[in-house]
């Protein structure tokens, strides 16, 4: 979480972080790792804060971003690895949802997640290729519907003086994952077709 005024800047950094993942995340696989690094340590750290403390909030965010980017960086093979859990985990939850309501049991997603993990070291130019596609578009949903909701354009606002990163769709956003379909399946056409060359 941030303070409210850092809403709106990012959710624009997740559009763009989530682009860069979505079509490009196979050429620049340790940058995408360093940003997802940055993100998830942002988030945990700051969440840490006490929802007054903004000055503290933002400190923490930007000490436990650079701890997550470099951490994700140097275990590259964990990097890879966890691409694959992320993403098993994440279908598990959209298959489910689609299947009813609510969360799947943690068995579950934690069978689904070390499934994907070990593809992901099997097949790995697929499952990053795959992966950075899904998750990177995932991400950019994910921003714009922060943005929006900074703006007061959808229901998503937090009722306290702070933003609050909303990772899931909320339930009137039917569209979400269709448009989280027709991305991740463009993101994997291009990379595969265009920027899916040797990873920097």
């Amino acid at each position: 979480m941030l303070p409210a005024s850092y809403g709106f800047p990012a959710a624009v950094i997740l559009i763009v972080g989530g682009a860069v993942a979505c079509f490009a995340g196979y050429r620049f696989f340790r940058v995408v790792l360093a940003i997802y690094g940055f993100i998830l340590g942002a988030l945990m750290a700051s969440s840490m804060m006490g929802v007054g403390n903004n000055v503290g909030m933002i400190v923490a965010a930007l000490v436990g971003g650079l701890i997550g980017a470099v951490v994700l960086v140097l275990a590259y093979f964990v990097g890879i690895a966890l691409v694959g859990a992320g993403l098993g985990a994440l279908i598990a939850h959209e298959v489910w949802h689609w299947i009813k309501p609510g969360d799947p049991p943690a068995l579950i997603v934690i069978g689904a997640a070390l499934v994907g993990a070990a593809l992901a070291m099997v097949v790995q130019r697929y499952v990053i290729v795959v992966g950075t596609a899904f998750g990177g578009a995932w991400t950019m949903i994910v921003g714009l519907m922060n943005a929006l909701s900074t703006r007061g354009l959808t229901r998503m606002s937090s009722a306290t003086e702070v933003w609050i990163l909303y990772p899931q769709s909320t339930p009137g956003d039917q569209w979400a994952p269709l448009a989280w379909l027709v991305l991740g399946l463009i993101g994997v056409v291009v990379q595969l077709g265009i920027t899916g060359g040797k990873r920097k």
